[in-house]
C-alpha cells in the first residue's frame, strides 16, 4: 500500500514504520466509535475527556499487540473519577473490524467545576490487562497514576513493564460540520522503539515527569533517532491529529518524510459489546436466594444493565443464584 493511497480514514488505526529510525507507530482516527461510546451515558464533560483519552489509547495499544481476544485498560482512583474502563477486542477473522467499548464510573457530587480532568482521578493506578482466551494465562501490568495525563501513565507503563520507549500524542473534542450536529472526534499517534533494538542500559537519568530519560536508556544511534522522532512529533497540531482535513498518510509525510515512513494496511475499528443474557445470568449465579430476593423488584423480576452498551436484561428470580443452579444440577444427576 503506497503512502498516497486514498481510503476512508474515520474509525481506523493505521500501522506504520519509520525505517531510518527503527521506530514503529500507529495513527488512530475515531469519530463514530468515540461518539457512540460517549453517548451511552450522560457523562459530565471532564469525564467524557478522560474516557475519550482512554479510548484512543486503547485503540492505539490494542492494534500493536498480536491479540487472540481482548486487551483492557482500567484506571481506578480515589477521586470523583472512580473508574475508567475500556476493552479492545481483536478481529475474529482477517479483514474484519476490531471492536472497542468503554464506560466510566464517577461521583457526581464530588466533581469540581472547571477541574483538570486528570486531577479527578486522585491517587490510584493505571492497569493494562490482556486476556488471550481459554487455555491461556491472562496478563496484568500496573503503574501508579502520575505524570499529569493518561498518556503519561501509558508511557510509564511501557517504560517500566515492557522496557520500550513509547510516546503518545492525542487530541479529541466535539466538532461540527456545517448543517450537522456536533460530534466527538479524536485522533492520535503512538511511537515506539522497535523491541529488537531497544535494550535499556543502567544509569539513565529521570526526566521532569518522573519517567526514565528515554534517550539515555538507548545506546548510540538509537538514542539520537528516538530524540529526532520525538522532536518531529512535538510539531504536530491538534487539528492534524483529529482530522478529517488531513489524512493520516499526509500527516506521516508532513512529520516524518526524512525518516522514510512505510505504512501497512489500516485496521477498521467499530463499537462492539460482548454482553448477553447468558453472561448476565452467569454473573448473578454467585448470589444466594436471599441476595436474589433483595435484588427482586416490586414487579417480581431481577434486572441487569450493561454499563458498556446500555442493554437491559430481565430474569425470573427463581432461575437465578447458585442455589437455583444446584437444584438444576441435582435434577440432572449432577453430583456437585
Amino acid at each position: 500500500m503506497s503512502i498516497g493511497t486514498l481510503i476512508a480514514w474515520d474509525d481506523t488505526v493505521l500501522p506504520f514504520q519509520l525505517d531510518r529510525a527503527d521506530i514503529r507507530g500507529r495513527v488512530a482516527r475515531l469519530d463514530g466509535v468515540l461518539e457512540t461510546i460517549l453517548a451511552q451515558h450522560d457523562y459530565p464533560e471532564p469525564i467524557k475527556a478522560l474516557l475519550a483519552e482512554a479510548i484512543l489509547l486503547t485503540a492505539l495499544i490494542g492494534q500493536t499487540m498480536e491479540l487472540r481476544w481482548k486487551l483492557s485498560l482500567q484506571i481506578r482512583g480515589t477521586g470523583p473519577a472512580r473508574l475508567i474502563a475500556t476493552d479492545y477486542f481483536s478481529p475474529a477473522r482477517p479483514g474484519e473490524a476490531a471492536r472497542i467499548r468503554g464506560y466510566a464510573s464517577f461521583d457526581a457530587a464530588r466533581l469540581a467545576t472547571g477541574a483538570n480532568p486528570f486531577s479527578l482521578i486522585g491517587r490510584g493506578y493505571f492497569a493494562l490487562l490482556i486476556d488471550q482466551g481459554e487455555g491461556k494465562m491472562p496478563y496484568q501490568g500496573i503503574t501508579p497514576i502520575a505524570g499529569g495525563s493518561l498518556c503519561t501513565c501509558a508511557e510509564t507503563y511501557f517504560a517500566q513493564s515492557e522496557q520500550l520507549p513509547t510516546r503518545f500524542a492525542l487530541s479529541f473534542g466535539q466538532s461540527a460540520i456545517p448543517g450537522s450536529a456536533p460530534q466527538w472526534r479524536g485522533g492520535g499517534i503512538m511511537l515506539q522503539h522497535m523491541p529488537k533494538a531497544s535494550p535499556f542500559v543502567a544509569g539513565g537519568r529521570t526526566d521532569a515527569g518522573g519517567l526514565p530519560g528515554m534517550a539515555d536508556t538507548l545506546p548510540g544511534d538509537d538514542a539520537e533517532n528516538w530524540n529526532r522522532a520525538n522532536i518531529l512529533l512535538d510539531t504536530v497540531d491538534a487539528l492534524e491529529l483529529v482530522g478529517p482535513s488531513v489524512q493520516p498518510t499526509e500527516l506521516l509525510v508532513r512529520l516524518f518524510h526524512e525518516e522514510e515512513p512505510r505504512v501497512y494496511d489500516p485496521q477498521r475499528v467499530e463499537f462492539g459489546c460482548t454482553c448477553s443474557a447468558a453472561k448476565a445470568r452467569q454473573s448473578l449465579s454467585i448470589y444466594s436466594a436471599r441476595d436474589i430476593g433483595h435484588m427482586t423488584t416490586e414487579e417480581g423480576i431481577v434486572t441487569a444493565d450493561c454499563q458498556f452498551c446500555g442493554a437491559h436484561y430481565e430474569f425470573d428470580p427463581k432461575s437465578l443464584g447458585f442455589e437455583a443452579e444446584t437444584e438444576a444440577g441435582e435434577g440432572n444427576g449432577d453430583s456437585r
